[in-house]
């Protein structure tokens, strides 16, 4: 079977010969983007993917300090408003002007009710395009971190999306075919030329692009494939098949380092994983418990959470490409502490008494919907964890699926419990607070990913509060009374902060980004 999918793999490199040149790079992971609809999904791997076609008013660096992009500067001009002055002379790929119309059209988009990207831009009120270079964004009441949303927010031309009627976003949960799904036509460094989903991407060099001067060598052309199969992207590294693997077996990371001519990149990722239940139905939709649901007793959360050994999954399953955590954000990101940080006691005694005192004495049985293509070793966390809550008779359906089915699970609400994992583009905490804690509410646009059913006033109240407050310590302190209620209330299991490692090959030149976000146009290759 090994040897059947290389052959496989083999022949579609080999289909690529005539249009990988030297200035060519070839690059795989196991999951392919969702979607090329760059409001759709608010998912890591497709935004790395879109980042190639789309620019956003802000961009970031290697180090993930923010850097200009579509806009030159930027500066509070009222309590309430932005002002961005946007780059002159910059053209879309089809060779229109961009100006101040397409982020007024790309920002009221993203605000659709099918964008996931709502809970970012939650707090505008209006985008005014005052001149055809300069943009005024006006927010309901101050908000210091607006700049930081901005970078995740891809502008679009709304000449094109008119003219495909793409003008609002893909719903994605709905299985949606929309002309923006698999084409793309954006600012950035590169232009779509092929999008076979779960097959083939091409992309080649944006010849308008505006940063061509300030990045001239990045690869003319990035062909990508996704490999599922986690032997067969190691074994098309070292055969020299791919030039660059975003998500190399842990397994394999020592092999690879010690093959000549690859290398590899190390660094702490800003991506924390965790497990979700649904605490908040009246009964769990997917266990044998009916008539109550074990997961609203906080002390059935807390006996799961002491019964899962993360130091076993980081010494076994991860390869030690992990660090143990009791909160779900990462060092890195505004707000986090260390002593938050800190996990309960694994404990398997303690965890049986809470279980026995919350009436469950026998355990009851729940569903786990894991992705199998998503992080790191995914699913085989999820194998662990079921082991684990075994000891305590939690007994564990787990299913494992392609990412592309378990979101589109979790975004319906048909799960009882479930894991993810979530990174900061922003690098501050309110991104986590009020994407996964506040209460879901659509109308205010915040707790989009929020499946858990959890709600606390408190939290609500803070977490909005600190996307207004511009004195510093008093917003640091609302983050730390958030994240002290979130802890508390453990809606969420944490496990683990990732590390991530990219492997290349020695032609290649690239930057690691701790957000495990690539960007080819900081890249070279010989």
């Amino acid at each position: 079977m090994f040897v059947a999918r290389l052959a496989v793999l083999a022949a579609a490199m080999l289909s690529l010969a005539s249009v990988a040149d030297a200035k060519s790079l070839r690059w795989a992971s196991q999951g392919d983007a969702l979607t090329m609809d760059p409001h759709s999904q608010n998912e890591g791997p497709t935004t790395a993917m879109n980042q190639h076609v789309y620019d956003a008013l802000i961009g970031r660096d290697p180090k993930l300090a923010k850097v200009p992009g579509l806009a030159l500067a930027w500066k509070p001009i009222a309590p309430d408003t932005w002002e961005f002055k946007l780059r002159p002379d910059v053209k879309f790929s089809d060779g229109t002007p961009f100006t101040a119309d397409d982020v007024v059209f790309s920002y009221n988009r993203a605000l659709a009710p099918t964008s996931d990207f709502r809970s970012y831009i939650s707090s505008i009120k209006d985008v005014k395009a005052i001149d055809p270079l300069t943009v005024h964004i006006i927010t309901n009441g101050p908000n210091p971190i607006l700049p930081d949303y901005t970078t995740s927010i891809l502008i679009m031309s709304k000449a094109w999306s008119e003219k495909h009627n793409v003008t609002k976003p893909q719903s994605f949960k709905d299985k949606e075919e929309t002309y923006a799904v698999r084409n793309a036509m954006g600012t950035g460094p590169y232009v779509l030329k092929q999008r076979d989903p779960d097959v083939r991407t091409v992309m080649a060099k944006n010849p308008t692009f505006w940063g061509a001067k300030d990045f001239p060598d990045y690869p003319d052309e990035l062909v990508y494939t996704p490999i599922k199969e986690a032997a067969t992207r190691v074994a098309a590294l070292i055969s020299g098949q791919v030039d660059f693997v975003l998500d190399a077996p842990l397994q394999d990371i020592a092999r690879i380092k010690q093959t000549p001519g690859l290398k590899t990149e190390e660094t702490a990722q800003v991506r924390s994983i965790f497990l979700g239940l649904d605490m908040g139905s009246a009964e769990l939709k997917y266990s044998d418990v009916k008539g109550k649901n074990p997961f609203a007793d906080k002390r059935v959360r807390q006996a799961m959470y002491q019964a899962i050994d993360v130091n076993a999954i980081k010494a076994k399953v991860m390869r030690n490409f992990s660090a143990p955590a009791g909160l779900v954000t990462s060092p890195g990101v505004h707000g986090y502490t260390p002593e938050l940080d800190k996990r309960l006691s694994y404990d398997v005694a303690s965890a049986k008494k809470l279980l026995a005192e919350a009436g469950y004495p026998n355990g009851f049985s729940v569903t786990l919907d894991c992705p199998n293509d998503r992080y790191n070793n995914d699913e085989q966390i999820c194998q662990a964890v079921t082991g684990m809550l075994a000891q305590i008779g939690i007994k564990v359906d787990l299913q494992a699926r392609s990412k592309t089915l378990h979101f589109p699970k979790l975004q319906k609400k048909d799960t009882s419990f479930f894991l993810v994992g979530w990174g900061v583009p922003t690098l501050d905490s309110h991104y986590v607070l009020t994407f996964l804690y506040q209460t879901n509410d659509a109308a205010k646009k915040v707790g989009s990913w929020n499946y858990t059913g959890y709600t606390n006033a408190k939290l609500d109240e803070l977490a909005d509060g600190m996307l207004k407050e511009v004195d510093q310590a008093k917003r640091d302190k609302m983050i730390a009374d958030a994240w002290a209620l979130a802890v508390a209330d453990m809606p969420y299991l944490p496990l683990h902060h990732q590390l991530i490692v990219w492997s290349m090959s020695d032609k290649v030149t690239m930057p690691i980004f701790a957000n495990d976000s690539p960007n080819f146009k900081y890249g070279k290759i010989k």
